[in-house]
């Protein structure tokens, strides 16, 4: 028996839809991180991207438990020098809420150009309203 690997023309996509009202950001991250590097297939094959489109909806209801909405700090650096700058968890869910969904899923994808591209098929939205209807996105239960 010869070892099947995906090849990048073969790959048939899909697109999925999450409700993360009231999901735990840490569970909701590893399993869209899962449906975009493709591990959910059979054909699943590391170095190709054969995964889905996940399109992310109520980004503001997500739900970090504990204390994590004071203490977890989000860092980003705008490239001059002494300009760090840091937000809370519960300002940055304020502000942007995409940005705390996109973080955590980044954090599980491969630091590669393969991660980036990856990245591109995720979509955050923060209501329940999304420009996706065309694609006929089916529910992803985590």
């Amino acid at each position: 028996m010869k070892t099947y690997q995906a090849k990048p023309g073969e790959v048939t996509r899909e697109w999925y839809v999450i409700d993360l009202a009231d999901v735990s950001l840490g569970r909701a991250a590893t399993r869209i991180a899962n449906v975009l590097r493709g591990k959910h297939k059979p054909e699943f094959t590391p170095h190709v991207d054969a995964g889905d489109f996940v399109v992310v909806i109520n980004a503001e209801k997500v739900k970090l438990t504990g204390n994590k909405l004071k203490d977890k700090v989000y860092h980003r650096h705008t490239g001059w020098i002494g300009n760090l700058r840091s937000q809370t968890a519960e300002e940055l869910l304020a502000t942007k809420p995409d940005a705390i969904i996109r973080t955590a899923v980044r954090g599980m994808l491969p630091k590669t150009i393969l991660g980036r591209q990856l990245l591109k098929k995720l979509k955050v939205y923060t209501g329940t309203e999304h420009p996706h209807a065309a694609q006929q996105p089916q529910p992803l239960s985590l």
